[in-house]
């Protein structure tokens, strides 16, 4: 994780170049976050994880920064599986060009497989999901017909 010394005792991770700020993640949810995105330990650039941040406004929040990482419409709206208040800020030259609010959209296709690991849209064609409530978030396989939770998606 980049940071520099701030005061004695003190950590604060620099800004980055290129790339994207997710702010207002749900407290502890930037794992799940990164998943969603298919970042892992292969993921070239550097990426910052703050967990359990203070905010006035969530009481707890995470923030994540990728360096070098553009994301398209699908990518950012994916995150409101998990974190459905999060903002998406794209950074050009140490300045945020673009602010995004993560929104869920009524159909999930092609973003996400169905947690069913017999479904025949993991094998064939493209999976869909239907929103079928927002908070607690809960899901439908237009395939299989099964209902599921964010933390089965996740």
């Amino acid at each position: 994780m980049a940071a520099k010394k701030k005061e004695e005792g003190e950590m604060r991770v620099k800004k980055i170049e290129n790339g994207v700020v997710i702010d207002h993640v749900n407290a502890s949810k930037a794992p799940a976050v990164l998943k969603l995105l298919g970042i892992d330990s292969t993921f070239p650039g550097t990426v910052s994880i703050l967990m359990n941040i203070p905010s006035a406004k969530f009481g707890l929040k995470d923030i994540i920064k990728i360096e070098g990482k553009s994301m398209a419409e699908n990518e950012i709206n994916r995150i409101a599986l998990v974190s459905p208040h999060a903002t998406v800020n794209i950074v050009k030259d140490y300045k945020v060009v673009k602010k995004h609010a993560v929104k869920l959209p009524e159909k999930l296709e092609g973003v996400i497989r169905c947690p069913n690991a017999i479904c025949i849209s993991n094998r064939e064609g493209v999976p869909r999901l239907r929103v079928e409530q927002q908070s607690p978030l809960k899901v439908r396989c237009e395939y299989c017909e099964r209902v599921f939770t964010e933390e089965q998606l996740a």
